[in-house]
C-alpha cells in the first residue's frame, strides 16, 4: 500500500478506538435522539390541530410531558410503589412454596419414575444465583440513584436542545461525508426518522394496552398486587422478548402462595395478552414500521446489552432499526449491489471539478414538518 493509503488506515483505525472508549456517550446522545423525535412527534400533532408557530408547539409538547410526569408520580405511583414493596415480600414468599410443594411432589413419585424426571429442586437451586445475578444488574442501575439521575438528565437537556434548534445538529453530521454522498445521507436519515417515530407510536400503543389488559386480567383472577405487576408488565414490554418473559415471574409467584391452579391462570392470562400482541396488535399499529425478524432482535439485545449494559438492553430495538437502515441502504444497496458496475448511480457520482453540491437538509423544520431545504456547500 502507498503512504496515503496506511495513513487512512491508521487514522481509521484511531476513530475506531476513540468512538469505543465513548461509547456510553454515544448511546446517551442517541438516546436523546429518541426523546427529540418523541417530542417531535407530540409538536406536529399540535401543529396540525392549531395553526401555532413551531416554538409554541414545542413549549407545549414540553408542558404535556410535564404534566403527564407529574399525573402519573401523584396519582400512579403511591399506590404502585405500596404494592411494588408488596411483590418484593411475596415473591419470595411464593418461590419457596413452590420449592415445597416441587419437593413434596418429587417425595410422592415413585422412585423408578423419579429416576426418568428431572431434579426441579435441584434445578431450581442452580438457577437461583443466576436469577439474582440478573435481577442485581439490573437493578443495579436504579440502585446508583445519583449515576442514574445524572444520565436522565443529561438525555433530556440533549434532547430539548436537539429538539429546539436541530438543525446544526444535522448539518454537523452531513459534512462528515464526502460531498457528493451528502444527498444519499440525506434521504437515509429522514428513513431513519419516519422509522423511529413509527416505532415510538408503536411502542407506546403497545405498552399501553398491555398494562391495562395484564391489571384487568390479573385482578379478575385475584392475584395480589394486580396495579403493580400490570404497570411492570406494560413497562416490560418495552423490551421485546426478554421482557414480557421476565413480567410474568412476579404474579405467578405471588399466584402460587394461593395454589398452583391459580400460577398456571396467570401463565394463561400472560400467554393470551403476548397472542393477542404479537398477531393483532404489533400488525395493526406497527404495519408501517421497519420489518425485524424476532432472532435478529434477540441477538441485538443480547450483543447490544454486552457491550452497554442496561441502557443497551433498553434502546436495543431502536438500535436495530436505525442499523438495519444505514445497513441496508449504505452497505448492501450502495456497496454490495453496486460492485464493479461500470457506472454509478446519479446520487453517489463525482463532479470533475469541486463544484458547489446541494445539500438537503433532514431535520425539524421551522414549522415542525419533515420538508427539504437546500444549502449550496463549497467542498474544500
Amino acid at each position: 500500500m502507498k503512504l496515503g493509503h496506511w495513513i487512512a488506515l491508521v487514522a481509521l483505525i484511531a476513530a475506531v478506538y476513540v468512538l469505543w472508549q465513548i461509547k456510553e456517550i454515544l448511546l446517551m446522545v442517541f438516546a436523546a435522539v429518541v426523546l427529540a423525535n418523541s417530542l417531535n412527534l407530540l409538536a406536529r400533532f399540535l401543529q396540525k390541530r392549531m395553526p401555532v408557530q413551531r416554538a409554541i408547539a414545542v413549549l407545549a409538547s414540553v408542558l404535556c410531558l410535564l404534566a403527564f410526569a407529574v399525573a402519573f408520580v401523584w396519582i400512579i405511583v403511591p399506590p404502585f410503589a405500596e404494592q411494588l414493596q408488596e411483590i418484593f415480600v411475596l415473591v419470595p414468599q411464593g418461590i419457596n412454596q413452590l420449592d415445597n410443594w416441587l419437593d413434596s411432589l418429587n417425595r410422592a413419585v415413585s422412585p423408578d419414575i423419579r429416576r426418568y424426571l428431572p431434579n426441579f429442586d435441584s434445578l431450581l437451586q442452580q438457577a437461583m444465583p443466576y436469577i439474582n445475578r440478573l435481577l442485581g444488574s439490573s437493578f443495579a442501575v436504579f440502585s446508583s440513584s445519583l449515576g442514574a439521575a445524572l444520565n436522565i438528565l443529561l438525555i433530556l437537556v440533549l434532547g430539548l436542545m436537539m429538539l429546539i434548534n436541530p438543525r446544526p445538529y444535522c448539518k454537523g453530521f452531513i459534512r462528515l461525508f464526502p460531498s457528493f454522498y451528502r444527498r444519499r445521507v440525506d434521504k437515509i436519515l429522514l428513513e431513519c426518522g419516519a422509522a423511529l417515530e413509527q416505532w415510538i407510536v408503536g411502542a407506546l400503543i403497545s405498552m399501553t394496552v398491555i398494562g391495562i389488559l395484564s391489571t384487568m386480567g390479573l385482578a379478575l383472577i385475584g392475584v395480589k398486587a394486580a396495579l403493580a405487576n400490570g404497570i411492570l408488565a406494560g413497562l416490560l414490554n418495552f423490551i421485546p422478548n426478554l421482557g414480557p418473559t421476565i413480567s410474568v415471574v412476579p404474579p405467578m409467584a405471588i399466584a402460587f402462595l394461593d395454589s398452583p391452579a391459580k400460577a398456571l391462570l396467570v401463565l394463561g392470562l400472560y400467554i393470551a395478552i403476548q397472542q393477542f400482541e404479537s398477531n393483532f396488535l404489533t400488525p395493526f399499529v406497527m404495519a408501517q414500521q421497519v420489518n425485524l425478524l424476532p432472532a435478529v432482535t434477540l441477538l441485538a439485545q443480547v450483543f447490544f446489552a454486552s457491550i452497554f449494559g442496561f441502557w443497551g438492553l433498553l434502546l436495543a430495538l431502536p438500535l436495530v432499526v436505525v442499523c438495519q437502515i444505514w445497513i441496508r441502504r449504505v452497505l448492501v444497496e450502495d456497496v454490495m449491489d453496486r460492485w464493479n458496475q461500470p457506472s454509478q448511480p446519479s446520487d453517489l457520482k463525482t463532479e470533475p471539478h469541486p463544484e458547489p453540491t446541494v445539500v438537503t437538509e433532514t431535520v425539524l423544520r421551522s414549522n415542525g414538518e419533515i420538508q427539504d431545504s437546500e444549502e449550496t456547500v463549497t467542498p474544500e
